[in-house]
């Protein structure tokens, strides 16, 4: 195995499956967002159809997971806490983005240990993008 290879599988990209393993965690997550009533006021936030949401996610995670770089590719830097300040993100919302991610993950059967990985690093940007004060839930 060339140097390349093995640096590429050392990737949460190679972990978790390649892209079609992060295409089918988008969208269980997009789908308990839509299906999930403790995931109402996330939802709220979102355009009526997700596709685009749903595609944009992919494209972030590819590359943030060390895949390849879509996101970047179309739109340049991710700029996640600039491109999400136009909506109001309070504790709520972090909190049901963080438990309707766990649950995507969990239901789409990761290796826990990546899980738990994922799931800091998830929490560590979910709690930057908050921009609204509020009261906070446990999940």
């Amino acid at each position: 195995m060339s140097q390349d290879s093995t640096e590429a599988a050392n990737t949460a990209f190679a972990w978790i499956g390649g892209e079609a393993a992060v295409r089918g965690l988008v969208d269980r997550f997009y789908d308990l967002m839509d299906l999930e009533p403790g995931y109402a006021q996330l939802r709220s936030l979102h355009p009526t159809t997700l596709e685009g949401s749903r595609d944009k996610l992919h494209w972030f995670l590819c590359g943030w997971l060390g895949g390849p770089d879509y996101f970047v590719e179309r739109f340049g830097h991710p700029r996640l806490r600039a491109r999400h300040m136009p909506f109001k993100i309070g504790p709520l919302e972090r909190d049901q983005w963080m438990s309707c991610m766990r649950q995507a993950m969990a239901e789409c059967a990761l290796d826990p240990a990546l899980q738990q990985r994922l799931g800091e690093s998830f929490q560590g940007t979910a709690d930057w993008m908050v921009n609204q004060p509020g009261v906070s839930r446990v999940v």
